[in-house]
């Protein structure tokens, strides 16, 4: 199969390169997927994932589109600046996020249009790769609850594991695709948000979803990688992480690399 059947209309230039990207992503993984039934069938949906390589994109991006939806993420925009690149990411619908200037929030009103065609947006709630010692997530931001809580629509959270083996973060700068590695991708139900839907979004409504939000993503990487996280979650801004145990700065294995 060249492609799985979409259940919503995308971008033309989407579909060429689901088209072509599709049956690659076939041949360089191995897959451990789980919890597709929980995925919307239709409708505007944010998708919200742990972050541990840079290589996070493409297999969660496959978990989606084999269940017939396309995400568009909210990428940071030096992504967008390379010739050819951009055009792809554009002619994709892919949003960009211009930090720490006046454009910032144009990220968030992109998005909101795209939920309301009927999209799925993904978002990486801890804002970055971890820098988490033995990779668990961090303290979430409040961007993928604000979306889903002001445009009204489901909140699916999603573990990934596996991808450091195809890109060490922090490290490598080319991926190792060959021999194939093997990628956990699960989906759990949406988050339960429907106590904190009345009234306006503030500040207290977004922290109780983001934590939802970051601890049933970090229940269902326990899961995957049958072990436990900390009971405190790493936040960057107060911690310094010590990445020591292993070779090239990597920490000690874990049950999750067996």
């Amino acid at each position: 199969m060249s492609r799985p059947p979409m259940t919503e209309n995308i971008e033309p230039m989407y579909s060429k390169v689901i088209t072509t990207l599709y049956p690659v992503m076939q041949r360089i993984t191995l897959r451990d997927w789980a919890g597709a039934e929980n995925i919307p069938r239709e409708g505007g949906f944010v998708a919200a994932a742990n972050h541990i390589s840079n290589m996070d994109h493409f297999p969660l991006a496959h978990f989606l589109v084999e269940h017939g939806r396309a995400p568009h993420y909210l990428a940071k925009s030096s992504l967008f600046k390379p010739p050819g690149v951009r055009q792809i990411l554009n002619g994709t619908g892919q949003i960009p996020v211009y930090r720490g200037t006046s454009r910032a929030t144009s990220a968030l009103s992109a998005a909101t249009a795209a939920l309301e065609r009927g999209a799925c947006v993904c978002v990486y709630p801890e804002g970055t790769i971890t820098r988490e010692p033995d990779f668990w997530p961090m303290v979430g931001k409040s961007g993928a609850a604000r979306l889903a809580l002001e445009g009204n629509v489901p909140l699916l959270p999603l573990a990934i594991w596996g991808t450091r083996e195809m890109m060490w973060p922090y490290r490598d700068k080319v991926p190792k695709l060959f021999p194939r590695k093997l990628v956990h991708v699960v989906a759990g139900p949406p988050i339960d948000l429907d106590d904190l839907r009345d009234g306006p979004v503030d500040g207290q409504k977004l922290r109780v979803a983001t934590d939802r939000l970051m601890d049933e993503i970090t229940r269902l990487l326990e899961g995957v990688r049958h072990e436990s996280a900390p009971q405190t979650r790493f936040d960057p801004r107060k911690q310094t992480p010590a990445r020591g145990g292993g070779r090239d700065g990597r920490p000690t294995e874990t049950k999750g690399d067996r």
